[in-house]
């Protein structure tokens, strides 16, 4: 980065880039390895990961199995999970969440003191733990942050906003990161042995998301810019019952909802989903939500419907979504709740292996930012924390195994809060429009466009070009793809495949993509 640098901080032992639960568990997994933690803000309160409803699969029932999880993981995924990574985050579910019982994570009971166990979409069986109904990425993200506060191995820095990766001898060394405001805002590197991405997902480069505003995909463009391979980045799930009431980001229906008998219907009370799938609402996300879709294109209004199902005791149950519905004037025990599908959760991301490994040394990666092969075309519910903790746990103890801890060498600088600009609206109304639920050449080679001019238009800004980069790639690997698969829908492609294949590909690659839809030319295919 050719910029002056105001401070360097030369971390004792790994530095964790996020403090949602990703970061924090990492962190936390880690100790008493020192871990240097940077926060955009106050940790356990922001990201993805606090704002899950549904909770965190695992087989812990009676009559389940990790082989069943497994199963209905590769069934969702729409045959291109990889089986050993498959394997490895089932095997290992029931063990990470005895350690967040171990953290003091409040999961639901049942009276006789066992594990309340929930279904979702595409299970087999019972086996989503829960907090509260509807409150397991608060309440979890919260256990973890207080108990990272509390341990001495950890610190924890708010108000950074990292920018791009330094790299020194083909090696990942640290992370250049911005602080403070206008006159006085400063450059800080932060230089370390390991470099742990948990840096979220890509949501809020849609214009209609249930993600927080700071999932830019900042994480993913920061790593494809210094030459990281990115895997899967076509393949963004869109979660089917946003509730539609006009906000940025949509508040979220869980899909335990679902789970507990609520039916989508439209304005006249017509159950559509039964003629489309025979697991009507709790077929596959992708299905659900390209079905809802459909509806609203030909003019319907849809609901979820939870009256029946649900009714009375909907404000204790559920009290996060009670609390949205009614904040609207919606009353959810007695009134269907409008809803709209929205960008939710990105499969794809930066490559990396079974320790959280990226193809750049010295950079792991855990999280939604992280494409590892679990969740294939189409993430099977509840599957994404679950993923943060086994790879959390997993490239943790890579590092600790790789990394031998020094001394730590400056002062960090009590930092102003760092407001980053938002995603342009050109560009979030571009990708929603192009490269949402159905896509084809043209849109896609629309998208493109107008990512590109907004990149120019951007002068070289830092925060800005990991967010192009990212939606770039993303849209590129997308017009690669000549076929339907999952979350991934080409109407001008809309046959599967007979050979299932991940693709992986480089900025360089999403730049060639690019080059050669704006002359025209084809594609290749990845």
């Amino acid at each position: 980065m050719a910029r002056h640098i105001d401070n360097i901080i030369e971390a004792p032992g790994a530095l964790v880039l996020g403090a949602g639960m990703a970061g924090l568990f990492t962190a936390l997994k880690l100790a008493p390895f020192p871990a240097l933690v940077l926060a955009g803000a106050r940790p356990g309160t922001s990201g993805s990961s606090a704002w899950a409803q549904g909770g965190i699969a695992a087989a812990m029932g009676a009559g389940d199995s990790w082989q069943s999880h497994a199963a209905d993981t590769v069934a969702a995924g729409a045959g291109t999970c990889d089986p050993k990574i498959v394997d490895i985050v089932t095997s290992e579910a029931a063990s990470r969440i005895e350690d967040l019982i171990a953290l003091g994570a409040p999961f639901d009971r049942n009276a006789d003191g066992t594990l309340a166990l929930g279904r979702e979409a595409a299970h087999s069986a019972k086996r989503i733990v829960h907090v509260k109904g509807d409150r397991a990425g608060a309440e979890v993200t919260r256990t973890l942050a207080e108990r990272a506060l509390a341990t001495p191995s950890i610190q924890i820095l708010e108000g950074f906003h990292a920018l791009e990766l330094a790299v020194e001898n083909g090696r990942i060394t640290g992370v250049f990161a911005r602080y403070g405001t206008g006159h006085g805002m400063r450059l800080v590197l932060f230089r370390a042995k390991a470099i742990i991405f948990a840096t979220g997902g890509i949501g809020a480069l849609y214009a209609v998301t249930t993600n927080p505003l700071e999932t830019r995909g900042e994480g993913m463009g920061m790593a494809a810019r210094a030459g990281a391979v990115i895997a899967d980045a076509e393949f963004v799930q869109f979660h089917p019952t946003a509730i539609a009431i006009g906000r940025d980001p949509a508040p979220l229906a869980t899909e335990a909802l679902r789970g507990e008998g609520a039916t989508l219907i439209d304005e006249t009370g017509r159950r559509f989903m039964p003629a489309i799938h025979p697991d009507a609402e709790l077929a596959p996300r992708d299905v659900v939500a390209r079905a809802i879709h459909r509806e609203i294109a030909r003019g319907h209004k849809t609901f979820l419907d939870c009256r029946e199902a649900i009714g009375v005791k909907f404000s204790d149950r559920f009290p996060t979504v009670y609390a949205a519905c009614m904040s609207a004037g919606i009353d959810p025990a007695t009134q269907p709740i409008p809803v709209a599908p929205a960008a939710h959760y990105h499969m794809g991301g930066i490559a990396s292996d079974e320790y959280g490994r990226t193809s750049l040394a010295g950079l792991w990666a855990v999280g939604e930012c992280a494409s590892t092969g679990l969740h294939g075309a189409n993430r099977l519910a509840s599957n994404s924390l679950l993923e943060t903790l086994v790879f959390g746990a997993r490239a943790a103890e890579d590092v600790r195994g790789s990394i031998t801890s020094r001394d730590a060498q400056g002062t960090p600088p009590a930092p102003e809060r760092f407001n980053a600009p938002p995603p342009p609206k050109a560009m979030r109304e571009a990708m929603s429009l192009n490269v949402g639920l159905e896509r084809d050449e043209a849109g896609l080679k629309s998208a493109l466009s107008t990512i590109e001019a907004v990149e120019r238009a951007g002068a070289g800004e830092p925060a800005l070009l990991n967010m192009t980069t990212a939606a770039k790639i993303v849209t590129a690997a997308a017009l690669a793809r000549h076929e339907s698969r999952g979350s991934h829908f080409r109407n001008d492609y809309p046959q599967t495949d007979a050979v299932a294949k991940r693709s992986f590909l480089t900025l360089a690659d999403a730049e060639n993509i690019s080059t050669a839809s704006s002359t025209s030319k084809n594609a290749a295919c990845l």
